[in-house]
């Protein structure tokens, strides 16, 4: 049961918390007397906005999350950072459409994160937007097992297993059954190869976005290294920032692009370090002129864009 309110000459109707209309209307107004506060209904965000109220917009992110580090000695490549994304009709890592529309409000601040790359066989850090996680990139293997992450890391043969990629952010690492050569790391648009013959797998690939209002494939995953001596191929790294493996000896595989989330490619034959991981990178997009601080702001397109490469805040 609704009453009539009138507040400077003009008549709106009122209810309690309890007693809102069933069905409201976008733009519908009245005085809620149980918090004393006008509000109105926004089916955008399917909810009561209060007048005084910070008042939500939608925004579309990347998050992107540290690529893992390559192992050494003929080592596995790096798995790709964790990839997510909102922007309508893009692609999400490991194959996902893009997720739902995501609200912030207006003098909200928002923790933002950008992860840094693995070192030799450990894991990339995470990248995180508000509430948006993506996970670091797996580590590479060599005789032992790959660590699983946003993408998996490659591994080498032996008792070693590849790493697996989380759904919705990426791919597996590949493998190899033995020899001197090793698997790549799984990259956000596609599984790490597989070591075959006398050529070690190739990372992963990435995939493209164009949220900063250009195409840009970020996300690829590290070669896989090799062994000189055997006459063995490195494996190239995945498109979108995955570094390189390496046959030579005593030498480390090639570090992921920075800001990319690429994996580290793998170490040459008796190297003692794989490739660096490379560090991720967080943007955040809406329409319109600028209504956020923090990151590089630019525009194109009709929308304003904020790039992070290090962690910061935004403040909607």
């Amino acid at each position: 049961m609704t009453n009539a309110v009138n507040i400077a000459s003009s008549t709106l109707l009122s209810w309690t918390t309890a007693t809102r209309p069933a069905s409201p209307t976008n733009g519908q107004m009245g005085v809620n007397t149980t918090t004393g506060y006008p509000e109105w209904y926004s089916s955008a965000t399917l909810s009561w906005v209060q007048f005084n109220a910070a008042v939500p917009y939608s925004v579309q992110y990347l998050v992107i999350a540290g690529g893992g580090g390559a192992a050494y000695d003929i080592g596995g490549g790096g798995g790709a950072g964790g990839y997510r994304t909102n922007v309508p009709g893009a692609t999400s890592g490991g194959g996902a459409s893009a997720e739902a529309a995501f609200y912030v409000s207006s003098g909200t601040a928002y923790t933002v994160t950008v992860g840094g790359g693995g070192a030799t066989s450990v894991a990339g850090s995470d990248s995180v937007f508000a509430t948006i996680t993506s996970l670091g990139g797996g580590g590479g293997g060599n005789v032992a097992a790959a660590s699983s992450g946003g993408s998996g890391g490659g591994t080498r043969g032996g008792s070693g297993t590849q790493g697996s990629g989380t759904t919705g952010q990426g791919y597996a690492g590949g493998y190899n059954v033995g020899g001197a050569i090793s698997g790549g790391g799984g990259g956000a648009g596609a599984a790490g190869a597989n070591g075959s013959g006398s050529q070690s797998g190739v990372g992963g690939t990435g995939v493209s976005s164009s949220i900063t209002g250009s195409a840009v494939t970020r996300g690829g995953g590290g070669g896989g290294g090799a062994g000189a001596p055997q006459g063995t191929t490195a494996g190239a790294g995945g498109s979108g920032g995955g570094g390189a493996g390496t046959n030579a000896q005593n030498s480390t595989g090639n570090a992921g692009t920075v800001n990319t989330g690429g994996g580290g490619g793998g170490g040459g034959v008796n190297g003692t370090s794989g490739g660096s991981g490379g560090s991720g990178i967080v943007v955040v997009s809406y329409a319109g002129s600028q209504r956020g601080t923090g990151g590089t702001v630019t525009s194109s397109g009709g929308y304003t864009i904020h790039t992070f490469t290090s962690s910061g805040t935004y403040t909607a």
